[in-house]
């Protein structure tokens, strides 16, 4: 089969590996579509707290598939299901796990982090890890799950967001554009902050969906606070840039008594990744999809064939581009 290997350092090749053949408590899952994360990139460039993870080894995280085999203790999913993962793995025996806090796991593992992921035709995965795709949300779609889910869990379970609520999502990478979305989506009036560098793809995208954006290196955030909130500040703001700068601002134009939500947390990829991922969040984000809610097809962009993946990935990281995926099946 053809997987997307990181070999090294901002070095990635299209090999010819093995099909995995699932355990008696696996599913062989026939890869569809996957997309490149903030943390495939973070971890392509191999540097800010990526360097544990090995190489080589077959990257990816967040992709959708079908079912191309069980093992036999298999009973919830048959051949030919769509499927998604959900890719942190818990160990189940931590103290963390035991009271029910899965999600800061002391012993977790990501998929594609560390192990081969599903940049592949094929992948194996525990039956537990894995939730049954609605039939009105396409494959392609539905490969986009992982980071909805991040955002439906930042709207929904850690912000105290109300419709009407003036918001404002600082960053237009893929989780700020999906916050902003799933916030706009339930009647906030949202505001996205990005960069140069951001204005000639992903403000434009967000500008698509009718959603305002500004550019801070060219308009002082102070005339946007003063148009759209009377000079109070925002209700709530997420901040979703990853970088503490974020946090220092958020505190700058957030209104008295209003709410900052972190989202892209300044730490290695190890720990900004773990807290992020529960069960719920990925079916709300499935909802979402199958309602009608977020448009997928816009925010992502298929220009980039799995032979191409270097190139995805340096575009990601100049912010050429928001959310690539990559297709392994039609």
């Amino acid at each position: 089969m053809k997987a997307i290997v990181q070999t090294g350092a901002r070095e990635v090749e299209v090999q010819e590996r093995e099909q995995p053949t699932p355990g008696p408590d696996e599913v062989l899952v026939e890869v569809h579509s996957a997309g490149l994360c903030g943390s495939d990139a973070g971890a392509f460039d191999y540097e800010g707290g990526y360097e544990w993870i090995p190489v080589p080894r077959i990257m990816g995280h967040e992709y959708s598939g079908r079912v191309a085999e069980v093992g036999e203790n298999v009973e919830t999913f048959d051949v030919g299901q769509k499927v998604i993962e959900e890719p942190i793995h818990d160990c189940g025996h931590c103290f963390q796990c035991k009271n029910g806090q899965e999600n800061v796991c002391q012993n977790f593992s990501i998929t594609g982090m560390h192990n081969d992921g599903a940049y592949a035709d094929y992948t194996v995965v525990g039956e537990r890890h894995l939730h049954a795709v609605p039939e009105g949300v396409p494959l392609r779609e539905a490969a986009i799950t992982e980071p909805t889910s991040i955002a439906t869990r930042a709207v929904f379970d850690q912000s105290r967001l109300t419709p009407g609520d003036d918001v404002l999502v600082e960053g237009p990478g893929p989780i700020g554009v999906l916050t902003a979305i799933v916030a706009d989506s339930v009647g906030a009036n949202v505001v996205v902050s990005g960069l140069g560098k951001d204005a000639e793809y992903r403000l434009p995208l967000l500008d698509d969906q009718g959603i305002e954006t500004v550019n801070v290196q060219s308009t002082t955030m102070g005339d946007v606070i003063d148009e759209r909130t009377d000079g109070r500040g925002f209700d709530l703001i997420f901040d979703t840039t990853g970088h503490r700068s974020g946090v220092e601002e958020a505190v700058e134009h957030v209104r008295k008594g209003g709410q900052i939500v972190v989202v892209g947390i300044p730490l290695p990829a190890r720990s900004e990744m773990c807290i992020r991922d529960r069960w719920k969040n990925f079916e709300q984000a499935l909802r979402l999809m199958e309602s009608g809610e977020i448009d997928v097809e816009a925010i992502q962009d298929t220009s980039y064939g799995i032979d191409d993946a270097a190139g995805a990935f340096e575009a990601f990281l100049n912010s050429e581009t928001c959310k690539p995926v990559f297709s392994f099946a039609e």
